[in-house]
C-alpha cells in the first residue's frame, strides 16, 4: 500500500489561552487516533528552514513555508485526501499538501 506525506504548510490561528491550546492539540491528538492503523509516522511540527539554491543559502521567507508533517498509508491518492481534509489544522487556517512517497528501487 502507498505511503503519503501530508505536510503542514502556513500559519495558524495561535491559540490565546493554554485551555485553547490543549484543546487544539486534544483535536489533533483525536484525528491521529482516528486514522489509526493508516499512520505510520504521525509526524512533528518543524522549526524554521533554509533554502539551499545554486545561488546558495538564504532565509526561508515564503509565505507559506512547509511547518511540520505527517505520513499515512492509503490505496490512493484520493483516499488519503479524505485523511487530510479532516486534519484539524484545516480548521485553524493552515493548508496542508498531500503527496505519494515514491519508493526507490534498491
Amino acid at each position: 500500500m502507498p505511503s503519503y506525506i501530508i505536510a503542514y504548510h502556513g500559519e495558524i490561528k495561535t491559540s490565546e489561552t493554554l485551555e485553547e491550546g490543549a484543546a487544539h492539540m486534544q483535536q489533533w491528538k483525536d484525528w491521529v487516533t482516528n486514522l489509526g492503523d493508516a499512520v505510520i509516522n504521525p509526524g512533528s511540527p518543524i522549526g524554521p528552514s533554509k533554502l539551499v539554491s545554486p545561488a546558495g543559502i538564504s532565509d526561508d521567507n515564503l509565505p507559506d513555508a512547509m511547518s511540520g508533517f505527517s505520513v499515512v498509508k492509503a490505496d490512493t491518492l484520493d483516499a488519503a485526501l479524505e485523511m487530510a481534509k479532516t486534519c484539524p489544522y484545516v480548521e485553524a487556517g493552515g493548508t496542508l499538501r498531500v503527496a505519494q512517497l515514491i519508493e526507490m528501487g534498491g
